[in-house]
């Protein structure tokens, strides 16, 4: 049981820059510190200037050895940081047993029921509350200094860089007692979910994401164009009302709502009118209702015109804008950070930018995914779990039909639509049927609701503004009372899951992740209800993030041996990388296995995964097995 810390410093061009110390692509390995018990720590100087350091090369040899021995637990503090630093330097892949400190903090309690947030896990602060021992920052230490400034055989410099590797291994210690007495299930998670899907975090991102800057400049001028086009006709019905660039302005909503007298159809949470995607179509409903007087039927026109300028702001400053302004100037490519645990199912999230939220093919009249490209004499590749939350649910319910279609490599949302509508399986999957496409969008917003205790109202909002379909809600009624006849044991399973809950007022994954539940007995309603609702969405929803984060450590062992493959993102439920173009093939037969691989031991439900491959991210093509 080893734990370490890299210092760093920026690269001379880039010495000028704000916090670049921290970015792998213009900084550098400065020194190391390592400790093996409490109280031993010790720095080792590797490119301090002006000063005598170990021989850099001797060092980095001994580094790679250590952080590829299988035999030592390395043990650090944000290990995402020291994987991001040592790959991009020596093209190193830490490797397993690994130990992320910060992992640790987010899955221990700092109350009866919730646990520490990324900002409360910092080791400074860890070190006061937990060691009782206050460290120096490093603004205190530097004084204005890169790190590569300080004699390394000062006192406070090497006392600042050592308690960095040894109060991580007191909070190893720490933390494994605390979860040795109270949650032995989150160690495992840490050791062997959490911790290497941290060191996977830091290989995406030193690799980044390739990005075609001349279609977005392109694409801008576009957006721009349509912009200024759809505010001239807002603005010649209005009467030239200022819209701003959101079309929701206090001039715009009084004209709305006091000149035309509409009515408000929804509240924002500070209690004034609502004016966003869904109270638009709401607005619009109503206008072309017979509820209308002459002038608000004449506005019928005005909301989807407002909502297509909004949906073209959004690209403008979102994908376009947003994207441009995270370029890297020292790659050329984007470089998001990805965070494991700041969701509380234990989904990934992505910032600076958040390119998880890309849109979907079918609602981007730019081809937004058509920026993200393969390097020069590469291919990118995207392995997707298919329907993997709904395989879970089956696992989970041991609904037998469920069972079956997956075990039979069959459709899901096919199977749905087949009890909803009452028609044969084969029907369901014809693309042909006229009903086909409304049929399925019904079905895979039921599917993904349905196990989640989506009421009536629920699907309603669904289906009308994510699906576009509308719906009453006692026909929802009928949809869900339908799915639960032919799905026989899903109610049964939802009854025990939140009866379960209600207990022990919390709800886990299939590996133990532990989500509290605080209103689950609330005399609210809607507080219960919400509750309920998150005591079967996290069961599902974490197991299926623990299952790709599993992926992702098996993926890990196997990167040493093919350097050529690059991880560049995760989204959601799939896996991107970029690949040489003549190892297409290989990687994708080594991905799929560990991705496919049963994630836990009494798993028997068959994982898939569909690869793609493409030059760009909105053109990927289907790779057949």
């Amino acid at each position: 049981e080893v734990s370490f810390d890299l210092e760093s410093a920026p690269d001379d061009q880039y010495r000028g820059e704000n916090r670049v110390a921290l970015d792998p692509t213009k900084a550098h390995i400065v020194g190391c510190s390592f400790s093996v018990s409490e109280g031993t720590g010790i720095y080792v100087p590797v490119e301090h200037l002006n000063v005598e350091n170990v021989d850099k090369e001797e060092f980095f040899s001994f580094l790679r050895d250590f952080l590829t021995n299988k035999n030592i637990v390395k043990i650090a503090h944000n290990i995402a940081f020291e994987s991001a630093m040592t790959y991009a330097k020596l093209g190193v892949v830490i490797q397993e047993p690994v130990y992320d400190t910060i992992c640790a903090a987010q899955l221990t309690l700092k109350n009866d029921y919730d646990f520490r947030t990324l900002g409360e896990s910092g080791l400074k602060k860890l070190a006061y509350d937990i060691c009782g021992e206050k460290l120096p920052t490093f603004g205190e230490t530097t004084a204005g200094k890169h790190f590569d400034e300080l004699d390394p055989n000062d006192t406070e410099t090497v006392r600042y860089a050592a308690a960095d590797s040894d109060f991580a291994l007191r909070l190893y210690h720490r933390y494994n007692e605390w979860f040795d007495t109270y949650l032995p299930k989150h160690k495992h998670i840490v050791e062997h979910v959490e911790s290497p899907a941290a060191v996977y975090i830091g290989l995406m991102k030193v690799n980044g994401l390739d990005v075609d800057i001349a279609l977005m400049n392109q694409c801008s001028e576009k957006a721009e164009a349509e912009m200024k086009r759809l505010h001239d006709e807002i603005q010649k019905m209005t009467g030239e009302v200022n819209i701003g660039r959101s079309g929701n302005t206090k001039t715009f909503r009084k004209y709305l709502f006091e000149d035309k007298k509409l009515p408000v159809v929804k509240l924002t949470e500070k209690g004034e009118p609502a004016l966003d995607e869904e109270a638009l179509i709401l607005l619009q409903e109503h206008c072309e209702s017979d509820k209308a007087d002459r002038e608000q039927s004449a506005l019928s026109a005005l909301f989807p015109l407002l909502r297509e300028y909004r949906s073209w702001g959004k690209i403008k400053s979102t994908y376009i804008d947003g994207y441009l302004k995270h370029i890297n100037s020292a790659t050329g490519r984007i470089h998001p950070n990805m965070l494991s645990l700041s969701t509380e199912t234990g989904r990934m999230s992505c910032s600076s930018p958040n390119a998880q939220n890309m849109p979907r093919k079918d609602n981007d009249p730019v081809g937004v995914r058509k920026f993200i490209k393969a390097p020069n004499g590469e291919m990118l590749l995207g392995a997707d779990y298919s329907q993997v939350e709904m395989r879970v649910g089956a696992q989970y319910c041991r609904d037998p039909k469920m069972i079956e279609i997956f075990r039979n490599n069959g459709d899901i949302h096919a199977m749905t639509t087949s009890i909803l509508y009452g028609v044969s399986y084969d029907e369901a999957r014809n693309k042909h049927d006229p009903k086909y496409k409304e049929r399925r969008s019904i079905a895979k917003n039921v599917n993904f609701g349905i196990f989640y205790g989506l009421y009536p109202h629920g699907l309603w909002r669904t289906l009308k503004f994510n699906a576009g379909i509308t719906k009453t809600e006692t026909e929802c009624a009928e949809i869900i009372d339908s799915i639960k006849r032919g799905y026989k044991k899903l109610s049964s399973w939802q009854n025990a899951t939140k009866y379960k809950a209600t207990r022990n007022g919390y709800t886990e994954t299939r590996l133990g992740r532990r989500r509290y539940l605080p209103d689950i007995k609330s005399d609210d309603w809607w507080k219960r209800s919400s509750a309920e609702r998150k005591a079967l969405n996290t069961p599902i929803q974490g197991t299926a993030a623990d299952t790709i984060k599993l992926a992702m450590a098996r993926i890990l062992k196997g990167l040493p041996s093919r350097p050529w493959l690059k991880p560049i993102l995760q989204i959601h439920d799939e896996l991107l990388f970029a690949v040489p173009e003549d190892s297409v093939r290989e990687a994708a037969d080594f991905i799929r296995g560990c991705m496919e691989a049963v994630p836990f031991e009494d798993f028997d439900i068959p994982l898939k995964v569909e690869v793609a491959v493409g030059k760009n991210y909105g053109e990927m093509e289907e790779l057949e097995d």
